[in-house]
């Protein structure tokens, strides 16, 4: 369904369909590849087989579900099947970022489908379970099933297998652990709305520190204010003014902790009209004011160092 244009607004961009349809080799039982970004499949997607994504290099915003956050270097996730996800690192026109991410893809039926052979399979099943809201890893499990996933380029067959094994043990058993989306987010997963969703997203992202207005959104949609409104909430999980909303507070964070822009100019930077909203946004997301956000950051960096 083509977009309309109106007055004083941008198409949003058409993307490639959004269902993706994973190929396994036949020699191999699971899907390992090595990522630049971005490309093609780069988009709001969904797809049966269960996802393993590292984010090797660079930053930038994680959708998964009805989730809204950020990623850095060493962001390790598990998306179960059907979960729409996606991560966005904004690019200059023309930049590649090679290899940005590797992603490793497998059918869980295969695996319970071996369980009748191989029993100790089963005891994956809690955690396939908990995978189908997303989960993202954290501390050591985090370093490890980085450096297995870096691992499994270098070899072939039985040792790649051998280690992913190894990674879906780490995974299934460690308690260093987040569930992403909420358990009630349902989404309408079929390639129309997807793509309307994928097309709205890109949009947004490329614009959130405008002055975004709900009707004009839906216009280029095709839809009508109300009829965009319960369409986006359906298949983000989230209002359209609630996922602005996270889209600048995840840009002013960035401010924050990276340069020493003064706290009022990054508030108009990311669009907010005025540092009261600003402050009483970020206090309520944050549980702390944007100067303790940053003094906080500033510690953190002096530990790391």
């Amino acid at each position: 369904m083509p977009f309309r244009r109106r007055k004083n607004t941008a198409a949003i961009p058409r993307t490639a369909p959004a269902f993706e349809h994973i190929v396994t080799e036949a020699s191999e039982s699971f899907l390992w590849r090595l990522d630049d970004y971005p490309w093609e499949r780069n988009v709001w997607n969904f797809h049966p087989e269960y996802e393993i994504h590292l984010l090797r290099k660079s930053s930038g915003v994680v959708l998964v579900g009805d989730h809204i956050g950020e990623f850095g270097p060493g962001y390790l996730t598990i998306v179960g099947g059907g979960l729409p996800h996606d991560w966005v690192t904004a690019v200059q026109p023309g930049e590649l970022i090679e290899g940005r991410d590797i992603v490793l893809q497998f059918d869980p039926e295969r695996l319970r489908g071996s369980s009748g052979l191989l029993p100790e399979l089963r005891e994956l099943e809690p955690f396939l379970e908990r995978s189908l809201r997303g989960m993202v890893f954290h501390g050591q499990t985090a370093l490890d099933g980085a450096e297995l996933m870096e691992r499994m380029g270098e070899v072939h067959g039985l040792a790649r297998f051998r280690m992913f094994l190894e990674l879906l043990g780490l995974l299934a058993t460690t308690d260093e652990y987040a569930l992403l989306s909420s358990p009630d987010f349902s989404p309408l997963l079929d390639a129309e709305s997807l793509d309307i969703i994928q097309r709205s997203l890109t949009y947004l992202f490329q614009h959130f520190a405008e002055d975004l207005k709900l009707p004009d959104v839906a216009a280029l949609a095709g839809m009508s204010e109300s009829t965009f409104s319960r369409f986006f909430q359906k298949n983000t999980g989230n209002s359209f003014s609630d996922h602005v909303a996270k889209l600048r507070l995840w840009q002013a964070c960035k401010l924050l902790a990276d340069t020493e822009i003064p706290i009022t100019d990054i508030c108009f930077q990311v669009g907010y009209m005025n540092i009261s909203n600003f402050n009483r946004a970020f206090l309520r997301k944050h549980k702390m004011t944007p100067s303790s956000y940053r003094k906080l950051s500033r510690q953190r960096l002096t530990l790391r160092a």
